[in-house]
């Protein structure tokens, strides 16, 4: 998609949208009956360009009044006066007129549509058709379900149609720009992007393990053309859930941000500390908002160390146990309803409650690297400038201790220092060895 391209497809859906409520103004204040025509249509080829927004209205299959209420929402972020302009220049008189709706912001002084705007543009004073076009804003239409815009509750008693037509941020900025803004870190969403320089050749795993890996990206690039082009979407659920066990430093993360770096997705690796909460209601409001903020953006979201929030249920003993059952329940619900790739990841599978083990789509287990493979991970971790004494045996080393890529790459790195600081590039077999002594006391082991 070029800039040039979107710029001018937003200029078009503007001037289509202007004409359409020039046309309602006319009709509705003038009572002209040459114009009671059916609502002028945009050009036929309008959504064959590629962009955000086109793209977004061919994905849903939405109807002429879908793509109208979406313009609507959007006009204000691109001309601030849009609808003041198009408004007064078709009033017969100053006045009020409530069957217009509207409000004005605080910071933005221009006319801001309501849901009574909608209503009025598309529909003007037809009573079924009023009621048809309110289904727009019901929780299983597509713009609720991919949080894309929304009604603001009006106050208490107030018609719910008068409530404020928002589109969130994230849609802005993907109809403008062309890209979803990455988030924040914090408590709204306790989630950092991890990435890697590494490649997949750099991932030393076992045959069945990469298969494994390799069908997840394969759903990952495919799982579109077999929800939506081969329409298997009402018969499978949309999201994918995934996961990753085994011991610690055996390439899970790694794993995740490959996936991400070859398949163009985000990764977030999720905070469980900052998910956690020992107030009743407080996990599940957190896990609310992140996974509302991932919704429908093709995110993968990585959970690291997942036993504390996916853990076993327990039976009842106390209130604290029925809540944190609860808990369970809901992060159940809430995963099976994401849109996107869930990869949970543990040291142990039967850490995991069952309920969740039945709804993986994948399981794959990463075990710690058999002798072949911590060969190939000793002959890949020194860097080129590094030489290695005639004494060292990497081979020898590789079968007398089970370590871990992680373990590996944390003695390579000390080894290095040790000979940085001696004011040479070669290491010796007595600097590995100190680093192994180093690396397995850290894990409590003895060597």
């Amino acid at each position: 998609m070029t800039h040039l391209l979107n710029v001018q497809t937003l200029e078009n859906a503007l001037n289509y949208l202007a004409k359409i409520i020039e046309w309602r103004m006319e009709y509705y204040f003038g009572r002209d009956e040459s114009v009671k025509a059916p609502i002028p249509h945009l050009p036929d080829d309008w959504l064959s360009a590629e962009t955000p927004l086109t793209s977004f209205i061919r994905k849903h299959k939405l109807d002429t009044a879908e793509q109208l209420t979406l313009l609507m929402a959007i006009a204000p972020h691109l001309q601030p006066d849009f609808f003041d302009r198009l408004i007064t220049a078709n009033l017969p008189q100053a006045g009020d007129y409530p069957q217009i709706g509207g409000w004005r912001g605080k910071a933005h002084r221009g006319f801001l549509p309501t849901g009574e705007t909608v209503l009025f543009m598309l529909g003007g004073d037809r009573f079924a058709e009023r009621l048809r076009l309110q289904q727009m804003f019901s929780e299983e239409h597509p713009f609720a379900r991919d949080r894309v815009i929304y009604l603001d509750s009006p106050a208490e008693g107030e018609p719910m149609m008068s409530g404020k037509l928002v589109m969130l941020q994230d849609y802005v900025e993907l109809f403008t720009q062309g890209r979803f803004s990455r988030p924040h870190f914090s408590i709204n969403f306790p989630a950092q992007r991890i990435t890697t320089e590494m490649e997949w050749e750099d991932l030393v795993l076992n045959a069945q393990t990469l298969q494994q890996i390799h069908e997840l990206e394969a759903w990952i690039t495919h799982g579109p053309t077999i929800l939506y082009d081969w329409n298997m979407k009402k018969k499978l659920k949309l999201g994918y859930r995934a996961l990753f066990y085994g011991p610690p430093g055996t390439g899970k993360t790694l794993t995740a941000s490959l996936l991400g770096k070859y398949t163009g997705k985000d990764v977030y690796k999720i905070d469980i500390s900052m998910v956690v909460s020992k107030f009743i209601g407080e996990t599940e409001k957190n896990l609310a908002n992140l996974f509302a903020r991932a919704e429908s953006k093709d995110w993968i979201l990585f959970f690291d160390e997942a036993d504390a929030l996916f853990g076993k249920r327990t039976n009842v003993r106390d209130a604290h146990d029925k809540y944190a059952n609860q808990e369970v329940s809901y992060l159940l619900q809430r995963i099976e309803n994401y849109d996107g790739l869930v990869i949970l990841s543990s040291n142990l599978k039967s850490n995991i409650d069952e309920a969740f083990i039945r709804r993986f789509q994948s399981i794959i287990q990463f075990p710690i690297p058999n002798v072949k493979e911590r060969s190939q991970l000793w002959q890949m971790a020194f860097p080129s400038q590094i030489k290695l004494a005639e004494s060292v045996d990497l081979p020898k080393l590789s079968a007398a201790y089970e370590l871990t890529g992680s373990d590996i790459l944390n003695i390579v790195q000390h080894c290095c220092l040790q000979a940085l600081q001696r004011g040479d590039v070669v290491i010796h077999h007595e600097d590995i060895l100190d680093a192994i002594k180093r690396e397995l006391n850290k894990a409590g082991k003895i060597m």
